[in-house]
């Protein structure tokens, strides 16, 4: 049950790093919509490695097979079947790792509880899995689309470089101008230098990324356990190297009195709506109309290509100097994922509001 994603929307994901592929089975997803496959392997595109010279170089194609579940181009309401088949695994690159504990990975972790592990690249916990989620992701936002749903993921920090503006400072239509996929080209220029010198030294560095959730309708989310802000914090820190979300103003909110911080109601032209945002779009867990915005921090990669102290799998002291390909910063990498997340969020939760009105 763990390896699934969702209530009615619900995704459920297979696959290791180095094994066939890494595919899912998608249940709940409305029928009569027409599939743009051609849409969704752009997604995945923007997730597929060796995509520039800042990610990692393993070359894999990632194309989606479809084997149920639509039919001359629409949806049948059946289950979505889909796989993407691993092509460029190098798996001898892993073998010094076979009995070694990287430092902040899964590895000791995932061996102590189940008692074995795939060492190659990770197995079931390598971020390869998101593969399921991009596809998953697409197809949530082919379906949103319809309903007036737009999402935007950008990068908004490497390192100590950030963007100082708000969202709304930007133009989301150029978040694709660059390789490090942020609205303001010169900070982009900056933060993909950042990255090649941290590629450089054998390093690598983390982040944020923004995302924006336009047209939104008002009343997705519920008060209590289904708060929606709650379920999207659940989706972003279900990516690999999350490790912080925070939404409307967030952190930054806690300097402002109350006076400051309310969003104040109007009525603008026959609509109530608010003059100002800090809520980020959501008021008791439930969407007010408005702009859905948040946060998430990215930690730096841990596989780095410098030795490190770690131990074996009988506790001996040793070190560990990485082999392989690996992203010296996931952000990048990561934008089109923080959207599949949010994407299928949304849609199951618009979903359930639709069984829960007469």
């Amino acid at each position: 049950m763990f390896n699934s994603f969702g209530n009615i929307f619900r995704l459920t994901s297979f696959g290791e790093s180095h094994g066939k592929g890494i595919g899912g089975v998608i249940d709940g997803f409305p029928s009569g919509i027409v599939i743009d496959i051609e849409y969704v392997q752009q997604e995945l595109d923007r997730r597929r490695p060796g995509q520039s010279a800042i990610t990692t170089n393993r070359k894999e194609g990632d194309r989606v097979e479809f084997l149920s579940g639509i039919f001359e181009g629409k949806s049948t309401g059946a289950p979505i079947g889909f796989i993407v088949r691993n092509m460029n695994q190098l798996s001898n690159d892993y073998n010094n790792m076979k009995e070694i504990y990287r430092p902040s990975h899964a590895d000791f972790t995932y061996q102590t509880k189940y008692g074995i592990r795939d060492h190659r690249g990770g197995g079931r916990s390598s971020a390869r899995e998101t593969i399921s989620r991009v596809v998953g992701g697409a197809l949530a936002k082919i379906a949103l689309k319809q309903l007036g749903i737009q999402i935007f993921a950008y990068t908004s920090q490497v390192g100590p470089i950030k963007l100082e503006g708000n969202y709304t400072d930007y133009d989301l239509s150029k978040i694709e101008d660059n390789v490090v996929r942020s609205p303001d080209q010169e900070k982009a220029k900056e933060m993909e230098e950042y990255i090649a010198q941290i590629k450089k030294d054998g390093d690598t560095i983390g982040g944020v990324i923004t995302c924006v959730v336009k047209g939104c309708p008002i009343g997705i989310g519920q008060p209590v356990f289904g708060k929606l802000h709650a379920a999207l914090g659940g989706a972003m820190l279900s990516i690999n190297a999350a490790k912080a979300f925070e939404y409307g103003d967030g952190f930054k909110g806690l300097k402002q009195k109350g006076s400051e911080q309310n969003d104040i109601f109007y009525n603008n032209k026959g609509s109530i709506e608010t003059r100002t945002n800090h809520s980020g779009g959501i008021q008791g867990g439930i969407s007010n109309g408005q702009d859905i915005y948040f946060r998430v921090a990215f930690k730096p990669v841990p596989t780095i290509l410098m030795e490190q102290h770690t131990v074996n799998a009988d506790g001996t002291d040793t070190t560990l100097k990485a082999r392989g390909r690996h992203d010296p910063c996931v952000l990048p990498r990561a934008v089109p994922i923080v959207e599949a997340m949010a994407a299928m969020t949304l849609l199951d939760f618009y979903l359930i509001d639709r069984t829960t009105q007469l």
